[in-house]
């Protein structure tokens, strides 16, 4: 499978040609795991930047997958720590895109298996609902918890977030687990 970056937008409106394909973007708190994602379900280690350290991130970037639809990794959110101009910047360049991208199919929100969710996620949720665009929800880190509670923290969170439980996956990068679900859903959404 062929993977390329085609560019990112660190200001509003700055967004590259991506040709027309279908997008899913990624959103989430910072160090949620997006980058990583974005890695495991392409198979390319080193596709999007990992770094352990949050707030890395500081623009939209996008990769074409076989040029059948583009994955788009949102900067994170919530990181207290990066410079305050940059973190006012987040959410004018995260709406102008939502407000521009007619090709944008869905967006896959992140959380943290061991974090409950806060104002941020929820907004997220009512954005998606308010532009009625699919919003798959994805629990990340599911191997920080133990197997017997999974699934019931998935539908915890779930629950929590008002999302319909057939649109939540556990995740995780070590293990792979819900890799496959993740790429059928992106699958039926990209018409594949």
């Amino acid at each position: 499978m062929k993977i390329e970056y085609i560019g990112g937008a660190y200001e509003p409106g700055a967004f590259p040609d991506t040709s027309g394909l279908p997008e899913i973007c990624f959103i989430g708190r910072s160090n949620v795991g997006k980058s990583s994602l974005i890695n495991t379900l392409t198979g390319h280690r080193q596709l999007a930047r990992v770094s352990s350290t949050p707030g890395r991130t500081q623009a939209i970037h996008f990769f074409s997958v076989a040029q059948r639809y583009c994955l788009v990794d949102f900067p994170g959110y919530g990181y207290a720590k990066a410079p305050k101009k940059i973190r006012m910047s987040f959410q004018p360049l995260i709406r102008s895109y939502l407000d521009s991208r007619q090709t944008l199919r869905a967006g896959f929100l992140l959380v943290d298996v061991r974090r409950d969710p806060r104002q941020d996620e929820h907004d997220v949720v009512a954005e998606f609902a308010t532009r009625k665009l699919p919003l798959l929800l994805v629990v990340t880190k599911i191997d920080k918890v133990s197997k017997t509670r999974r699934g019931g923290r998935v539908q915890q969170l779930a629950s929590a977030l008002k999302v319909d439980q057939r649109n939540a996956v556990g995740f995780s990068t070590l293990s792979k687990d819900g890799k496959d679900k993740l790429i059928r859903h992106i699958d039926r959404l990209v018409g594949g």
